[in-house]
């Protein structure tokens, strides 16, 4: 049933009016949140789990293809639509082909049907006339037991494989039932699905719709900041020359200020260090003369000493400083100069051009204000647009599509909830038939199970045919029966079973394997095969155009994957949302407000003509002409010309050489007041914080300066090159900047509304009116219903019940066999010499048949064959 109801109503769903249009261009949008498009939760469930009978399933379609394993003829069916089955009648060879499996077994089918009956009836009549087994005398003969145990096996097998047959044929049908029965909640399911995307499509449509004002706020807001925003871009153009500009006048300024600082710190250092090194050089002198004045006694005259005085007279000169800060030249005038360049304050004069250039985003706005001004109108606009919007996307296909096939829906759901019922009670006519057709076997069946029973169970072997038990008897009689039933029914089940077997056996052939791999779509999509004067049918029935490439198995596929009915449908051929939602058409105005705008940042004074002469001040200051080399060498020189520890111990080691006397104990005086010289004195100009500080200040500020001096009328030059050329870009070529951002700025805007649009069309394109519950009709209607459901159970059905029809033949002719090893004969063969019997004992075989006399029996053969004798 849904199956028949799968078509009309997807064809009553998709059909509507449509107009055509041409695409349009994207852009790139930004990032704008506009979030998910609400989406429908559909329930449909097209797993299936057929359980442990998916086994029996399988089997059956092995068995299905040993028996077809063509291929699927597309080009055969084809053909035969469209000659309207005329081809069928004059190329039947192809066809008798393809179905040769299937004949050859529907042939042997309706042989058993007619024969079996016809064998039946021969034999019922062979038998009345006591042949066929019909005389109730059984035959002496040697293997007889073993031919009975034989019997008994191969039905009992035999029965036991009828026993499988029939389970698998009750499952089978007890399956369907069951199916069935759960096929009402999964066509409700169905139809939620269909009612949650006909509910959810009118607002998604709205969502898209009420979407609009995020793009529209925002731009109006960004709008309403120009200042910040596009003065801020300009700033941040203009900043890449600008703000190197004034960082590099900045760090003059602290140049300046470090130069002062250094030049004081070298007239402080030297101060210091003049000031030490002239009291070591005061005490030096006073006492190279004393030791002079000691040298000249008329002691030294004599010649025990005149050679130690001699020496010690020549290394009198040592005795003085070595670093002399005295003669270094002072930096007074060039201190002066710089304090006359500090006077203006330079770096201030930075923080003027750094507020001045910070201004630019508020002189973008006073110079904006018709932006500002026009906000009203351009809001305006915007609901103009986002009206045309709405109605370009209220005007879709799909609304239309929607609105027709809810009524549809509701006629559909009544007529289900109708014949439904209708379908379970015709289920259940076919349930019963099934039951009867397995009961039928069943009863065989029980007849052959308690023939089998009844006589393993009563049979005697120590009693002859005639004298057999009524057990044994009745084992027979049940196996005659069952034999009986066989030849009555057998031919009913058979037509059952070929007539399940040719249907579902097609079915599982034609429809359903071409169904899974999707090759009967291609059938459906070939040219002018379900109408002659369309190329294309399924275009052809939804939009009155059959030259639109649409096809079932593309508009399948999408629709499986859950795309918008717009995509799968291919709306765009005759509604193309792209040129409603063309960006262009929107943005003269704006682009005309934007043209409008005029800025002038020519008010921005990075650095005043004050600075820039402050600048050429410093760099004739005349630092660069220190002698810094003159400097360097005398903080770098020791502080005596000799060690005056050593001087002194050698002093005295050659007053040690002098005659005992005052010239010796002069010298030693003199050496003592050296070494006082040189822990009051020098000591402290080594190691005294003041002194130590002095010359390591001496020697970084000389080296700053030094190192600010190289080149200072070139570093100055290219900082105030620098200064013009960012100024004379703010004063001549901003206008190009501005320009240049204010696009940029535009564009940001209208990259708002691509955004939207360009959402807006992958929403409608993918998302919109997602047809994933069409693919689910057709996947319950086909793939579950008639495949699954109908055509698996089907398939079982005749498997299990043609495998135990089958086997009534040799299980009838066992049953015939054996029950003559069961039933009580009339007649027996006797025999009077022990030795002419066949059986060993006859008194312990099963078949010794005995005298009379010994059990006092009337044997009409034995006493006809006495009377002979």
């Amino acid at each position: 049933m849904a199956l028949v109801l799968c078509l009309p109503l997807l064809l009553a769903l998709l059909r509507g009016p449509v107009s055509e249009a041409q695409a349009g261009p994207r852009t790139t949008p930004g990032t704008l949140d506009l979030g998910y498009l609400p989406a429908g939760n559909y329930e449909t469930n097209i797993q299936v789990d057929s359980g442990p009978i998916e086994i029996l399933f399988r089997v059956v379609r092995a068995f299905l293809f040993v028996v077809q394993p063509n291929p699927f003829p597309e080009d055969l069916i084809t053909k035969t639509v469209q000659r309207k089955f005329e081809y069928i009648k004059s190329d039947y060879q192809k066809v008798v082909h393809y179905e040769l499996g299937f004949l050859i077994l529907a042939v042997l089918g309706l042989l058993f049907v007619v024969l079996l009956p016809l064998v039946g009836l021969c034999f019922c009549m062979c038998r009345c006339c006591n042949n066929c087994g019909g005389e109730m005398h059984q035959r002496q003969k040697k293997n007889g037991d073993c031919r009975r145990r034989g019997f008994a096996a191969s039905l009992l097998v035999i029965s036991l494989i009828m026993s499988i047959g029939v389970f698998c044929a009750f499952a089978a049908n007890h399956h369907l039932t069951m199916q069935i029965k759960g096929v009402q909640p999964l066509i409700k399911s169905n139809f939620k699905d269909l009612r949650t995307l006909l509910t959810h499509t009118p607002e998604q449509i709205d969502y898209l719709v009420n979407q609009f004002n995020i793009p529209k706020n925002q731009a109006l807001l960004d709008l309403d900041n120009i200042g910040p925003l596009l003065g801020g871009r300009v700033q941040d153009q203009l900043g890449k020359q600008v703000l190197p500009a004034l960082d590099a006048v900045l760090t003059m300024a602290g140049a300046i200020q470090e130069t002062r600082e250094s030049l004081e710190n070298v007239n402080a250092s030297i101060e210091i260090l003049q000031e030490g090194t002239h009291r070591l050089s005061a005490n030096l002198t006073r006492a190279r003369e004393n030791l002079n004045n000691t040298l000249n006694d008329d002691a030294c005259s004599e010649a025990r000493a005149a050679s130690t005085c001699s020496v010690i007279r020549n290394s009198l000169n040592q005795l003085s400083i070595n670093a002399n800060f005295s003669r270094l030249p002072p930096v007074t005038s060039q201190l002066a100069k710089v304090n006359d360049v500090l006077r203006i304050d330079l770096a201030h004069l930075v923080q003027k051009g750094y507020a001045a250039f910070n201004n630019t985003p508020k002189l973008v706005k006073n110079q904006t204000e018709n932006i500002i001004a026009a906000l009203p109108y351009i809001k305006s606009t915007l609901d103009s647009i986002g009206t045309n919007i709405t109605d370009a996307i209220k005007a879709l296909p799909i609304q239309k599509m929607i609105n027709d096939f809810k009524l549809y829906l509701t006629q559909t759901e009544t007529y289900v909830d109708t014949y439904f019922p209708l379908v379970k009670q015709y289920d259940f006519y076919r349930w019963l038939c099934g039951i009867i057709a397995c009961c039928l076997l069943i009863l065989i069946l029980v007849f052959y199970f308690l023939g089998l029973l009844c006589g393993a169970c009563g049979f005697n072997k120590h009693k002859t045919p005639t004298t057999r038990g009524c057990v044994s008897n009745t084992g027979g009689n049940f196996l005659m029966a069952g034999v009986g039933f066989s030849f009555l029914f057998s031919w009913a089940l058979m037509s059952l079973v070929v007539s399940t077997f040719v249907l579902g056996g097609n079915v599982e052939k034609l429809v359903c394997e071409p169904f899974k791999d999707r090759t009967i779509f291609q059938v459906l999509d070939t040219p002018y095969l379900l109408n002659a004067q369309w190329k294309n049918y399924l275009p052809g029935v939804l939009f009155k155009n059959a030259d639109v490439n649409l096809t079932f198995k593309q508009v399948y596929s999408d629709c499986k994957e859950n795309k918008g009915i717009y995509t799968s449908l291919q709306l765009d051929k005759f509604y193309n949302i792209s040129k409603f939602l063309a960006i262009n058409q929107y943005t003269e105005d704006l682009t005309f407000t934007f043209d409008s705008i005029k800025i002038n940042l020519s008010t921005i004074v990075l650095l005043d003509e004050v600075g820039k002469q402050n600048l050429l001040n410093f760099s004739f200051s005349g630092i660069d002409g220190i002698d810094f080399a003159a400097y360097l060498t005398e903080v770098n020189k020791s502080i005596t010309k000799v060690d005056l520890l050593s001087f002194a111990n050698e002093l005295e080691a050659r007053a040690e050489q002098l005659p005992k006397g005052a010239l010796e104990n002069a010298l030693k005086g003199h050496a003592s007041n050296i070494r006082m010289i040189h822990h009051q004195h020098v000591i402290p100009l080594e190691q005294e914080m003041k002194y130590v500080k002095a010359r390591s200040t001496l020697n970084q500020s000389i080296r700053l300066l030094q190192k600010t001096s190289s080149e200072l009328m070139v570093k100055v030059s290219q900082v105030l090159a620098t200064v013009e050329s960012a100024q004379l870009l703010i004063n001549n070529n901003a206008s190009f900047i501005i320009i240049e951002e204010t696009k940029k700025f535009m564009g940001m805007i209208i990259d708002y509304f691509e955004q939207y649009f360009q959402w807006v069309k992958d929403s409608i394109t993918m998302d919109v009116a997602a047809c994933k519950p069409l693919a689910n009709i057709i996947d319950t209607a086909v793939e579950m219903f008639l495949c699954s459901y109908i055509t698996n159970s089907m398939n079982a059905f005749w498997f299990g019940l043609g495998g135990a029809t089958i086997f009534l033949v040799p299980a009838l002719i066992l049953a015939v066999k054996l029950s003559k090893h069961y039933r009580r004969m009339d007649s027996e063969d006797v025999y009077d010499d022990v030795e002419t019997l066949p059986m060993k004992n006859m008194e312990n075989g099963n078949y010794g048949y005995h005298k009379d006399h010994l059990y006092g029996l009337h044997n009409p053969v034995m006493t006809s064959a006495m009377e002979q004798w």
